[in-house]
């Protein structure tokens, strides 16, 4: 392993495993080239944090911030919450609206652990109807889901989604479109 006397280090270093077998998996091959401090930061919920901050300070919606990345707000606003992997000029559009380093930036383009919500039942009110409808309806879905489509899943990979307000005399509703495509399972 490299070591240096100015007390910085490379991702040479941060990310070829301790047996020098190689990257650590989905580490993205254009970062290799950083220099990082000792005491940077090395997890993901930092730079979300530090994203979510800049847009408040900058008064950014999602919307605005997708249409500078280039993609809907939905994935945009998934990506940025560490949901998804951003590409090299996507992390850079991203670098550039929220002032983020090299490192920093890096970790967007790395695969990060999904569906990283702090434990098992949510306590956020809007996040725990979506629990809430999983519980009462969930089953209904599965069952309306195999007689149309036969034994298999709906895919969260091969997916979209869309959020609209829909405006209604009694309280504007949100309406939520989830599209995904139907993966049978094989017999063998």
């Amino acid at each position: 392993m490299e070591s240096r006397t100015n007390g910085e280090m490379t991702t040479r270093d941060c990310f070829f495993d301790q047996s020098g077998s190689g990257y650590y998996p989905y580490m993205p091959l254009n970062v290799c080239c950083l220099t990082v401090q000792k005491d940077a930061i090395m997890d993901r919920n930092e730079v979300t944090k530090k994203i979510v901050a800049a847009k408040v300070a900058r008064k950014l919606t999602w919307a605005e911030i997708a249409g500078k990345i280039g993609k809907s707000k939905e994935w945009t606003t998934a990506a940025l919450l560490g949901q998804m992997t951003l590409d090299a000029q996507q992390a850079g559009v991203a670098r550039d609206l929220f002032d983020l380093t090299d490192e920093e930036t890096a970790w967007l383009q790395i695969v990060p652990y999904k569906g990283s919500l702090p434990g098992a039942v949510p306590t956020d009110p809007l996040i725990y109807r979506w629990y809430e409808i999983v519980n009462v309806y969930g089953t209904t879905i599965k069952e309306l889901i195999h007689e149309e489509f036969g034994d298999g899943i709906m895919s969260a990979i091969d997916f979209s989604m869309d959020i609209q307000r829909e405006p209604n005399a009694n309280g504007d509703r949100v309406q939520v479109v989830l599209s995904g495509k139907f993966l049978p399972y094989k017999s063998y």
